[in-house]
């Protein structure tokens, strides 16, 4: 093909692609609510994030727990939170001698990257195929294929707890993989650099192609929501990282597939539309804010509802970073060391300290 037919084809490409955002008047106006809630939202949370940065740790440790159990539930893991959690405090020391095992650590090891790299990240495929290439490092039988686009058809599996699978789609075939990524990624990085469609929109563009590509021979659906999670902080949404959208999505599994199977099923056509898919899309990150700002509300009220010792208390331990007990009754003469101590359990049971060491290595801490 000649320089003009390949740039002709690449239009053609780019208005399908804008064809399938199409909406019709009601479902437009549906859409245009859900992004006033979530920029609504964006606008004012930074505020919220300077003040309460501590607590927010400890919601993003809980958040990427969930992620990480959700995510590979979905492709018919079976770990549960409780499981994860205490596999990734002993990774270090536990063969991964299961598949669940493997996807855990993996998807642990990716989610990490973005979390604290997703600025230098781009949206390209080397990057992409880094990611996958981590995702599945630890998975024995995935190390002929890591970071490749796929050499054999695949389809889109929906596993159910009881073992059962359903086909929901057949996928693009692996000779026209490569084009149609290379495609897909020019439509959203030009889109981006224009700024002429929301960020939000593009975003759940972008992971309805990647599932439809289905550009690996596996780890498409977990790399897929991973993706999701790095534009929407590369786009200023960092706040999904502190409530998990993977858990509202296995919630939902169902209403997922229905969504991608109604797109799916005009896959090729003129009549492609991703409606129902950014609805839902949209929906569930619209329940990510509503658990967000639940959350934090917790949070103000349990401040407010300490009592006067206990406030000062955490007031002492906030100004010094790291006390010992010892410390604390100095500072606080006019209570007594018993009750200190109560006070000092009931603070870190609540998550507003961290306790480290045991008997007189004990400290207590305050981070920021």
């Amino acid at each position: 093909m000649d320089i003009f037919g390949y740039v002709m084809d690449i239009s053609i490409k780019q208005t399908a692609m804008n064809q399938k955002l199409e909406f019709t008047g009601s479902v437009f106006q549906q859409i245009m609510k859900q992004l006033s809630v979530i920029d609504s939202f964006k606008g004012t949370w930074t505020s919220v994030e300077l003040k309460h940065s501590k607590h927010l740790k400890e919601l993003r440790k809980i958040a990427t727990i969930e992620s990480i159990g959700s995510s590979t539930r979905i492709e018919g893991a079976t770990l549960t939170d409780a499981e994860v959690e205490k596999l990734l405090k002993s990774v270090k020391i536990t063969k991964l001698t299961t598949r669940d095992q493997q996807e855990v650590v993996g998807y642990y090891d990716t989610l990490q990257i973005i979390l604290d790299n997703y600025q230098d990240i781009e949206l390209t495929e080397r990057y992409i195929h880094q990611l996958h290439g981590i995702l599945l490092k630890h998975s024995g039988k995935d190390q002929s294929h890591k970071g490749k686009y796929k050499t054999l058809s695949n389809q889109v599996v929906a596993n159910y707890p009881d073992g059962t699978q359903r086909t929901i789609f057949r996928t693009t075939e692996p000779a026209m993989t490569a084009k149609e990524m290379e495609e897909i990624l020019l439509w959203v990085n030009q889109r981006f650099a224009k700024a002429d469609m929301h960020p939000v929109l593009i975003t759940a563009a972008f992971v309805y192609e990647f599932l439809s590509i289905h550009p690996y021979q596996d780890g498409n659906g977990r790399l897929s929501r991973l993706m999701a999670t790095l534009l929407l902080m590369r786009q200023g949404y960092e706040f999904t990282q502190y409530v998990s959208f993977e858990h509202i999505i296995e919630q939902r599994k169902d209403d997922y597939y229905r969504a991608l199977m109604d797109g799916q099923k005009n896959r090729y056509k003129k009549t492609e539309r991703i409606d129902k898919w950014v609805l839902f899309f949209l929906d569930c990150l619209v329940t990510l804010i509503k658990r967000l700002e639940a959350k934090y509300e917790m949070y103000s009220k349990l401040q407010k509802d300490l009592n006067q010792r206990q406030q000062e208390v955490l007031a002492f331990v906030k100004k010094q970073k790291k006390v010992q007990m010892r410390e604390v009754e100095e500072a606080l003469k006019h209570h007594s060391r018993n009750t200190l101590k109560k006070d000092l359990f009931y603070l870190v049971n609540e998550g507003l300290l961290l306790k480290t060491g045991e008997r007189k290595g004990t400290r207590y801490h305050y981070e920021e």
